[in-house]
């Protein structure tokens, strides 16, 4: 799946030029925390969320100088972005300018990574550089339970060689992984045998055997990694 078929398309969007009473009206009456900013052309070119409202003066939250965290000073911080936060009057002065996009043809698993790695929650779509949509979290998550199970078809039983190549083939390149001596498939059961590291290598190998199609289930017969004395 790609972003084009989990995102929404009806995006709530702010200008540089709306004041930051109009956006506290927009997330509050769409019920969102957050929303690009675009230019006269629809171009992305800010992102502004509820968190960027979190200390405004006419709410008397603002960051004054004697409550600023200890690192603000170690690093020569002056405050004097804390106050533009606390006091600007349009959203280009409080957007975040440095805004994580992608194309519409982007999987799912490179937007899941993005989030993930920016510690960010949604991201905007493009089409030739335009706003189409947006990919939040939740979205995500809804393609997740909306997806087909991928269990056989009735009727249609992998053969035991077949699943089992089929799992080689998913834990090829895996660090974690089981060498293949020590995996053995009868009946639509998968054997595991040998001596693990952690319980999350053998977790992930569960994991790994019970979402190929035709497995039965999981039989554990590892053993634990010896530990040496004084180690």
């Amino acid at each position: 799946m790609q972003a084009r078929d989990v995102m929404t398309s009806n995006v709530v969007t702010v200008t540089p030029d709306t004041t930051v009473r109009e956006l506290a009206q927009l997330l509050v009456k769409h019920r969102i925390s957050a929303t690009p900013v675009v230019d006269e052309k629809g171009h992305v070119i800010g992102m502004v969320s509820e968190g960027d409202l979190l200390h405004r003066s006419e709410t008397d939250t603002e960051k004054r100088q004697g409550r600023r965290s200890w690192w603000l000073d170690l690093v020569g911080s002056d405050g004097a972005a804390d106050y533009v936060k606390s006091h600007a009057r349009k959203v280009g002065e409080i957007m975040s300018r440095n805004v994580v996009c992608v194309e519409e043809d982007a999987s799912l698993g490179e937007i899941a990574a993005l989030l993930e790695s920016r510690h960010i929650k949604r991201v905007p779509v493009l089409r030739d550089r335009r706003l189409v949509g947006i990919v939040s979290r939740s979205n995500l998550v809804q393609a997740l339970a909306s997806a087909p199970d991928d269990e056989a078809e009735p009727g249609v039983s992998p053969s035991d060689n077949e699943i089992r190549a089929m799992l080689m083939g998913e834990l090829s390149g895996r660090g974690w992984a089981f060498p293949g001596r020590n995996i053995v498939v009868r009946n639509g059961v998968v054997h595991l045998w040998g001596t693990v590291w952690s319980t999350e290598q053998l977790e992930a190998m569960r994991t790994a055997s019970v979402n190929i199609p035709g497995v039965k289930y999981v039989e554990d017969h590892t053993i634990p990694y010896p530990i040496m004395p004084g180690i």
